[in-house]
């Protein structure tokens, strides 16, 4: 699991209860550090006073600080009534994401007076953040040991290593988008200058005919058959093809190591695959179980959305582009999705069952000899998150869904799986209204809180269903 590091901002003001507020920094401090995927940086009481921001020099030394350390957001807490002006300091210097919360302080002392009027507190800081134009979240009110404080840093945590993974991201565009396929056909001057994402196009031609190059016995190639075959029934695939596949794979991961990118969306259209002579799925699955981030079809905001879902899951897992398909027949808030291109071997149900063979629908076209290179298996039962990134006219929108993949016994071609979602019926007339594509990418973990909170700081529509 790889951490995300935030900012602890403490803020206090004199003359309000000194001990109280660093009693309150320490209970915060060790709550934050029981949240996963958290690495937490806040200044020391040797850097100042209680380690208590309170001045325009302790909103400083905090600043040098959380650059130094390089944090990818900021936690701005009223410890107790906190100074307005030190806190929006150091988020206007730093320009990452913020939440900022209040904490509670219990039963008044008897002589009447308030330890620290933290809500009043967390308020002016609020004011200060919107006069300066700063986006901030709000997570609410807490005692440090709430499950809902843990709850609102965890979702934020998430939401921050979603938007540093996006901006400045460079990704490959390896092929064409199919022109019938309009809403995967990306806007790259739009996604520059939002978020400094450069799209790479790339030769496919060149990339194939590199792959073609390496000999059937070179000692790569040949490692790397045994490994598919080791993954799945490989009965209905020549080797001549298992050689295709695995050629096609080795030069996909040279080329994101070469070229440095964050994602590559591949052309997977019919006449491409039949002109390297197989199913482009198996290397499009085997790559994504080794931590490349591959989208087929040419999508590129199927390979941002697989981007952004693996980073509000701290690295942990492995999404997969999926396209949702026909509803149950019998079960009301139940639909089909199917990874078209393939998906991680580590999604399947059964790993022992996991079979390699020619795609239907390709082998409809040009035979099942050229057709070889598609996994089919069902996808495992678990909670999953589906999102989608989509453009028009330059401005950006995300459907959002959490949901879980069921068993069904259909023995459908290809990747499949059934998902429940709260309500399909207001979803799809949702996706319908909004004019969301069906397309959508799927990770299993419980990352569409963090996903929204992506949406806050990236600008961003966000569409939950």
């Amino acid at each position: 699991m790889e951490k995300t590091r935030l900012g602890f901002v403490p803020c206090h003001r004199y003359p309000y209860d000194e001990d109280w507020a660093t009693g309150m920094r320490q209970r915060c401090l060790k709550a934050l550090r029981g949240v996963g995927g958290v690495d937490v940086v806040t200044p020391s009481p040797a850097l100042m006073h209680n380690g208590l921001v309170r001045d325009d020099a302790g909103a400083q030394a905090a600043i040098d600080l959380f650059a130094q350390r390089g944090v990818q957001g900021l936690l701005l807490g009223a410890m107790s009534y906190g100074d307005a002006l030190a806190a929006c300091t150091v988020a206007q210097a730093l320009n990452v994401p913020a939440l900022l919360f209040g904490t509670r302080e219990g039963l008044p002392p008897a002589e009447g007076a308030p330890r620290s009027d933290a809500y009043g507190g967390m308020l002016a800081i609020a004011a200060g953040l919107q006069r300066r134009g700063i986006a901030y979240e709000f997570g609410g009110t807490f005692y440090p040991e709430d499950d809902a404080f843990a709850e609102a840093v965890d979702a934020f945590a998430r939401g921050c290593a979603a938007v540093h993974a996006l901006q400045g991201a460079h990704v490959g565009l390896l092929g064409a988008t199919p022109e019938r396929d309009e809403d995967a056909q990306p806007n790259p001057g739009a996604l520059l200058q939002r978020w400094r994402v450069r799209v790479a196009p790339m030769d496919l031609a060149a990339a194939l005919a590199q792959a073609q190059e390496l000999a059937a016995d070179d000692h790569r190639v040949v490692a790397t058959v045994r490994s598919i075959m080791k993954e799945a029934n490989c009965a209905a695939c020549s080797d001549t093809a298992l050689a295709s596949m695995a050629r096609l794979e080795l030069t996909l991961q040279a080329l994101c190591k070469d070229q440095d990118l964050a994602a590559l969306a591949v052309s997977t259209a019919s006449d491409v695959q039949t002109r390297h002579g197989i199913a482009f799925g198996s290397a499009l699955s085997r790559t994504a179980s080794d931590g490349l981030l591959i989208c087929g079809s040419a999508d590129i905001f199927g390979a941002l959305s697989m981007l952004v879902l693996r980073a509000a899951a701290h690295k942990d897992g492995e999404p997969a582009c999926v396209q949702l398909g026909m509803r149950h027949p019998d079960e009301r808030n139940v639909v089909l999705v199917r990874a078209t291109d393939g998906a991680p071997l580590s999604l399947a149900a059964d790993a022992g069952a996991v079979v390699l063979r020619e795609q239907a629908e390709l082998a409809a076209q040009v035979g099942v000899e050229k057709a070889q290179g598609a996994y089919e298996f069902a996808l495992k039962p678990g909670a999953v998150t589906l999102c989608r990134l989509a453009e028009t006219g330059g401005q950006f929108k995300m459907w959002i869904a959490g949901g879980e993949v069921v068993s069904g016994e259909e023995g459908f071609r290809g990747v499949w799986g059934w998902v429940r979602l709260k309500d399909l019926e207001r979803g799809y007339r949702t996706l319908a209204e909004r004019g969301m594509p069906p397309r959508a990418s799927l990770i299993y973990s419980d990352v569409a809180d963090g996903l929204q909170s992506m949406c806050r700081f990236a600008n961003i529509e966000a569409v939950r269903l």
